[in-house]
């Protein structure tokens, strides 16, 4: 736990001062201190700070943060295109002149909605909260998303309409380690956020780890090794596994009958939904074994409090939300869990394993395309009157809602679509999918604009880069996957002329004529965002930088206390006395499977599925010009088992062709038995002809408007060199 002593060492660039902060990495948020070292080749050393999430530990990728802050790449001034497509350094003002200028021209020819802002999970909450303030007043333009559509955007849709609100985890993560068993749905922590795997100790001790994935990864092989299971099932299938599980709960009589009857409606629907779906024909469509279904279900059923258990816990990640079906699917295992009586009470739960650093706070406060801040929906009347009058605008000047990620991404550069892009805190050639496509877009708009601090993929399609603060440069605060919100303190000066974005938002907005609406100090603008979010389903109002700093935990929702009354505590279990829906109790969704949209066949007969490594981050920009990082997984590559690779002419090495429906690319082959026979797996860390999301499928959910990342056919065939990705377009196939 953070003592007040932890989280109140003063920040700024004092030599040899430390800075208590976090990671810039994923949403366990794991505790840092920085100490700024003077003379040495990097302004900070890194160290481990105790903390609940993390205890103390870091992974491969925090330990050696520090590395980014002084990339030999790093961008510290402005550029600009020049005519012969390179880029020229540039002042401040030339830059900003010159964005707001060509903002104006295209608005004046287009309408407002000629720009358009495509912002990032990895921003802290006051930039996330200004980024969108900027987009709907300085630009007025209904176009905005984030790259957060990519990550929690199905978990977020089914934990809405189920248990009225999205909060990740409705539980600190240390609750897990007193469970008797958990169940993990397309999550492998024990790569992605290595310290998360300390608080399922417990659990793999007593048996009850249970991970569903069709590659046996290091998570599958936790539960494994500690007597647990792991469900192999058919890529784009968890859904059957999921219905099947709960089908045995309730034909044995396993359910929680009291729980069901005092807190949860829409049972019956539910109950007929998932008839169809008895273990032996479960077994048929995922090929996980009957009896091992029957063994999983009573398992969390023994585990559960009706039953006399310590406590079951059932979590997701984006192997079972990146789908065109996550948000049922999310729903389908959110039945389970409240079919068992897990969900609002001490020691058992659900929650999706949120993937993004700020990818719970980056959600809630302004940046989606149909929300404004404290998670409200901008057609709300109410909503909308609440925050204009923060603002001190007119409820009338704020636009209506815009579209999806990608929708939005789709359109860029069309007849009808937006001429102009800003784009901070995300590198969508790399990251989003059918990337081929949505490099072609980028090129097809009149304007780009990065803020960014390394050259991505993105940034070097810009017209414009700005560059701009990273973690250790800069104050603010981020809101990990428990629904936490911690501090982020600066420990170091930014090098060259690089700024933060809450700066370049408001001499933007200044040129276009509002920047007495926004503040370059952070603080100021989280007390703002605090006010503005006050009544909403992520109500910040009570939260301060003087209760963060003096090393309260407080988790959303957080209201405001009226005058005379202590301070609200926060809400780390938000659901154990009622859910906030219309009759205060959760919902039961019925769902039906409808399995992936591009199937195998003929031609194409073999699954794809995509994910991380332990040493790489999302796109890779920054762990990529990290030499250790780097040295440890230098290229993509394509896993495959040995059998599927004899059947294709392959051999550990070798180079592998891939198509799928969208693109091509070309990756090494890693043979392992940890992986079905009819599945191969890609990181995603890498651009060019490497790159995994020139293969992915863009077709979204209808509900979430989640993209099918995780599964989609592939065609495989020998290839006799890697090809620069040029040589890829249009390859015969």
């Amino acid at each position: 736990m953070t003592t007040p002593q932890q989280d109140a060492v003063a920040p700024g660039p004092l030599p040899g001062a430390a800075a208590a902060t976090h990671c810039p990495y994923c949403a366990l948020q794991c505790a840092q201190t920085l100490t700024a070292t003077p003379g040495e080749r990097l302004p900070v050393a890194v160290a481990g700070r105790e903390f609940p999430t993390n205890r103390g530990g870091l992974c491969q990728k925090g330990w050696t943060s520090a590395e980014v802050l002084r990339a030999s790449d790093r961008i510290t001034t402005p550029l600009i295109r020049t005519a012969d497509g390179g880029f020229r350094e540039a002042g401040w003002d030339d830059a900003l002149d010159l964005v707001a200028g060509r903002v104006r021209d295209l608005q004046a020819e287009s309408g407002d909605d000629a720009v358009a802002v495509f912002g990032g999970g990895g921003l802290t909450n006051e930039k996330a909260y200004a980024l969108g303030k900027f987009a709907r007043l300085a630009l007025g333009t209904r176009l905005i998303d984030y790259n957060g559509r990519f990550c929690m955007s199905s978990a977020a849709a089914a934990s809405n309409r189920a248990l009225g609100m999205d909060r990740g985890l409705a539980f600190p993560l240390a609750d897990l380690g007193g469970a008797d068993a958990v169940l993990v749905l397309g999550s492998n922590m024990g790569v992605t956020m290595p310290p998360f795997v300390q608080h399922l100790a417990g659990v793999r001790e007593r048996g009850g780890l249970v991970v569903l994935d069709p590659r046996e990864t290091v998570t599958a092989k936790l539960a494994r090794d500690g007597a647990g299971v792991h469900l192999a099932a058919v890529p784009g299938s968890d859904m059957v596994v999921l219905l099947a599980l709960l089908h045995i709960v309730l034909a044995e009589g396993l359910q929680d009958d009291a729980y069901l009857a005092d807190r949860v409606e829409g049972l019956d629907d539910v109950r007929r939904s998932v008839a169809q779906w008895w273990p032996e024909r479960a077994e048929a469509a995922t090929g996980v074994p009957a009896d091992t279904l029957r063994e999983v279900a009573r398992l969390l059923a023994a585990a559960s409090p009706s039953r006399g258990g310590r406590g079951a816990y059932i979590l997701t990640g984006r192997g079972v939300e990146q789908m065109a079906q996550g948000t049922d699917c999310v729903n389908a295992a959110i039945n389970l869990a409240l079919a068992l009586g897990l969900i609002g009470r001490e020691g058992s739960g659900y929650g999706p394993v949120t993937g993004q650093g700020n990818g719970q706070g980056g959600r809630e406060h302004g940046q989606k395309s149909d929300q404004l801040p404290g998670y409200r929906m901008i057609t709300d009347p109410a909503a909308r009157a609440h925050v204009a009058s923060v603002w001190g605008v007119d409820p009338a000047v704020i636009p209506g809602p815009g579209v999806p990620a990608v929708q939005l991404l789709s359109s860029l550069g069309t007849a009808d679509g937006p001429r102009a892009l800003l784009v901070h805190g995300s590198n969508v050639v790399v990251s989003a999918p059918n990337a081929t496509a949505v490099e072609e877009r980028l090129r097809a708009l009149d304007l780009l604009v990065v803020c960014d601090l390394v050259p991505s993929e993105t940034a070097m399609l810009a017209d414009v880069v700005l560059p701009v603060t990273q973690w250790a440069e800069e104050d603010g605060t981020m809101t990990n996957l428990e629904g936490r919100i911690i501090r982020r303190r600066a420990a170091v000066a930014a090098p060259g002329e690089a700024r933060s974005e809450l700066w370049i938002l408001r001499e933007l907005a200044a040129r276009l004529g509002c920047g007495a609406l926004f503040s370059d100090d952070a603080e100021t603008m989280f007390d703002e965002m605090a006010r503005a979010s006050a009544g909403g389903k992520a109500d910040y109002s009570g939260i301060t930088y003087a209760r963060l700093d003096a090393g309260e935990e407080l988790f959303w929702p957080c209201p405001a206390s009226a005058p005379g009354e202590s301070a609200h505590p926060g809400t780390p279990r938000p659901f154990l006395e009622s859910f906030p829906t219309p009759s205060g109790r959760a919902r039961m969704i019925a769902v039906a499977h409808r399995g992936p949209a591009d199937d195998v066949r003929p031609g194409m007969a073999t699954y794809l599925v995509t994910g991380r490594v332990l040493q790489h981050y999302q796109s890779g920009a920054q762990t990529r010009r990290v030499k250790e990082l780097a040295q440890a997984q230098p290229e993509a590559f394509v896993e495959m088992h040995p059998l599927l690779a004899e059947r294709y002419g392959l051999t550990e090495g070798a180079v592998a062709f891939l198509a799928t429906a969208r693109g091509e690319a070309m990756a090494r082959v890693r043979l392992t038995t940890d992986i079905r026979t009819d599945t191969v797996f890609m990181p995603f860390h890498w651009a060019g002809a490497g790159s995994a999301n020139r293969l992915t499928n863009d077709v979204t959910d209808p509900t979430s408007s989640m993209p099918e990342f995780k599964v989609t056919a592939v065609e495989i065939r020998a290839a006799h060199r890697l090809r620069p990705a040029s040589e890829l377009e249009g390859a015969a196939r």
